[in-house]
């Protein structure tokens, strides 16, 4: 059984190992010379304790391996191989551009590897029938397709059953999910059935040279540093990625020629739980992810009237708005607006930033941006250290004067026109 061991041998009681635990998995109980180590239920297993011990007096027992030699291990994973992305489509059945940018990557991750790229699209039998030659342009080698009429709604239980059932077949080596409100409640249910590891929001993936296993790096600690996880004893090696994160490759119409379409089924015994009779969502028009110019407001524009400032100048360059968190928090727009380690990631030609801070967790999503213009009062802010062009001034006063002008050209422009 996986467990904390101490052995009281060596265990001289300094309570090191208690200040190194940040989950008061450990305590030091006793008076000296008997005082001694004991691990709690808040223990975690995280080693953290193992390696502040100066005596090496606590170790971790595992017992995710069983009976299995290394040997053994090494010929079972050995039967996995692919990179699985899972193409999420919107309510009309299209994909969403979240499955052609983990395409790109998987190509990359799947040329290290030497294996193949193969897309998995789930459809209602009425969806539009031309999603599965785009993704093979986007650089899936195959597209396992299931044209079933309970796939028409986004059930997290059948679509997950889908995929275990297919991956138990065919032995994928790693799964790509887009970090979406439902690829977030899908990813999980899958791991769990699957009996494997799960990355969230990851912001990098790269295949370890030396060992082959791809790693997953992410913000951790509130976006104050980066952890890069992997999961070597466990298949499929699975992750979610932000929208926004990755590039989309450019459509290769002979990459889609040699690609192939493989119909797949989904067993009758997988009904779906619920029934969807009305749901609320951002429209096409809406959403953020995709804008090649994007006015982000923040804190420093001042009061939820000004918004109207921001959006103006959003639609003079004929973009979107989005904002920080605490913009969302106060009720000032939709979460679809935020932008933010919390929020979506963007990747916008050009983002300009209007009154916002610069916080760790919002830069995290801005960092596909190719151009950032930032507008901050305070010549100081950690705005400007990300940014390519920098404005110190009323980001208010800004937005309009830069509105005005924008509003003019145009003007000029239709009347010569």
């Amino acid at each position: 059984m996986s467990g904390l061991l101490v052995d009281k041998d060596l265990c001289i009681g300094c309570g090191l190992c208690v200040k190194a635990c940040g989950n008061a998995g450990i305590v030091v109980e006793g008076e000296r010379p008997n005082r001694l180590a004991r691990a709690t239920d808040g223990c975690v297993l995280c080693g953290a304790c193992v390696q502040a011990c100066p005596k090496k007096a606590i170790s971790i027992a595992r017992d995710e391996d069983g009976d299995e030699t290394p040997q053994q291990r090494a010929s079972r994973l050995a039967a996995y191989k692919d990179v699985w992305v899972f193409a999420q489509v919107d309510q009309t059945g299209r994909a969403l551009p979240v499955a052609f940018e983990l395409l790109g990557r998987a190509r990359e991750l799947a040329a290290v590897r030497g294996c193949r790229v193969v897309a998995l699209l789930g459809q209602g039998a009425a969806a539009p029938q031309d999603q599965a030659p785009a993704l093979l342009a986007a650089g899936a080698d195959e597209v396992l397709l299931c044209r079933d009429d309970r796939l028409a709604t986004l059930d997290a239980r059948v679509y997950a059953h889908w995929i275990c059932d297919m991956a138990g077949e065919r032995k994928p080596e790693i799964i790509l999910y887009g970090a979406t409100a439902f690829g977030r409640e899908l990813a999980p249910g899958v791991a769990v059935r699957l009996q494997t590891g799960l990355t969230a929001d990851c912001t990098v993936l790269d295949i370890d040279p030396a060992t082959g296993l791809l790693q997953q790096t992410r913000p951790a600690f509130g976006g104050n540093l980066m952890a890069t996880i992997e999961c070597p004893r466990h298949r499929p090696q699975m992750a979610t990625v932000r929208p926004g994160i990755f590039a989309a490759p450019q459509a290769d119409a002979l990459h889609a020629e040699r690609g192939r379409i493989t119909q797949v089924a989904l067993a009758d015994a997988w009904q779906p739980s619920v029934r969807v009779d009305a749901i609320e969502h951002a429209s096409a028009t809406d959403v953020i992810t995709d804008a090649d110019v994007l006015v982000v407001a923040g804190r420093g524009i001042g009061s939820k009237k000004n918004l109207a400032v921001a959006q103006r100048l959003a639609d003079a360059l004929g973009g979107k708005l989005g904002c920080t968190r605490p913009l969302v928090e106060s009720g000032w727009l939709e979460y679809w607006h935020q932008v933010g380690q919390t929020g979506v990631s963007v990747s916008p030609k050009l983002l300009i930033s209007l009154g916002v801070s610069g916080a760790i967790q919002h830069v995290a999503g801005t960092g596909g941006a190719q151009t950032v213009i930032a507008v901050n009062e305070d010549p100081d802010a950690p705005i400007f250290g990300s940014a390519t062009y920098r404005v110190v001034g009323d980001c208010v006063e800004v937005a309009r004067e830069l509105t005005a002008r924008l509003q003019a050209q145009a003007w000029r422009r239709a009347r010569i026109g």
